[in-house]
């Protein structure tokens, strides 16, 4: 942990190397990779986006084989390790996993601790804290992707893995910026099914939050499961709401007016044929 202005950070270090969750991989990362990290995560932080930060880069004297195009011709490129920085590094898949493997004591005692540090707002001994936790994480993860999409950002790789569960953008790796509006805008030149597309991550987000409701319906008694499903059903309209505001306020857009999504909408579709 990193200690500023009262805050407490946690650090992690991006292709030092094997660790016990590398699986199959090197751990390793390549220069060209790592730079784009870094200049990404502090280019979104400055753009108002919840993003892990980036520290530091140090080049590695490693050489490190990838195929950058996926089209079988691996070549040698030069290491690097990034210092990244993120209130915490906890994922869907984090519950997942526990929930998976039937961890349902290890699975509370990591709720508890995130409730605990990072939402100030729910009660640590409230019955209902995993339900107003998963509520939170809702909203959020529609205000994220909201973001996202009102600066035209694709982040490549929106598995839960890759979903934070503070709702912040972590692991940029095959991400994009579209230089002109395409709803089929794909960064990622592996992604063949465009199943990552930017234009489907909203969806994308809901199908990572009815996984993460699974991992936690182990824990939720009958009323609270209910009560999940319904906030999980309000998905869709609050990242419409958000997306919305975002796009009137690039506008110039006032106060409220009917014919205000249909504007956005025109825009957007004249903005795909240009």
């Amino acid at each position: 942990y990193f200690c500023r202005h009262g805050e407490r950070w946690e650090l992690q270090l991006k292709g030092s190397g094997k660790t016990p969750y590398s699986r199959n991989g090197d751990g390793r990362a390549v220069l060209r990779s790592s730079v784009r990290e870094f200049l990404c995560s502090e280019a979104m932080h400055y753009l108002g986006i919840p993003t892990s930060r980036a520290a530091s880069l140090v080049v590695s004297d490693d050489d490190v084989w990838r195929d950058q195009f996926y089209n079988g011709n691996i070549k040698k490129e030069r290491g690097a390790i990034v210092l990244r920085l993120a209130k915490s590094w906890f994922r869907i898949g984090s519950l997942e996993i526990l929930a998976h493997s039937g961890e349902l004591d290890l699975q509370r005692r990591l709720l508890d601790f995130l409730i605990q540090e990072h939402f100030p707002s729910i009660a640590i001994n409230d019955s209902n804290r995993y339900l107003e936790f998963f509520s939170t994480v809702v909203s959020e993860t529609a205000n994220l992707i909201a973001l996202w999409m009102s600066v035209g950002f694709a982040h490549g790789v929106c598995n839960t893995d890759n979903f934070s569960l503070l709702s912040i953008t972590i692991d940029y790796g095959p991400f994009g910026f579209m230089d002109s509006y395409d709803p089929n805008f794909v960064p990622n030149t592996s992604d063949y099914e465009r199943r990552y597309k930017i234009g489907n991550q909203a969806n994308v987000g809901l199908f990572n939050l009815s996984k993460l409701l699974q991992a936690l319906n182990p824990l939720l008694d009958p009323r609270q499961k209910q009560l999940a499903s319904q906030i999980l059903e309000g998905y869709g309209e609050h990242y419409y709401m958000r997306f919305t505001e975002l796009f009137k306020t690039k506008l110039g857009l006032l106060g409220e007016n009917e014919d205000d999504n249909y504007l956005i909408a025109f825009l957007l579709k004249v903005s795909l044929l240009c």
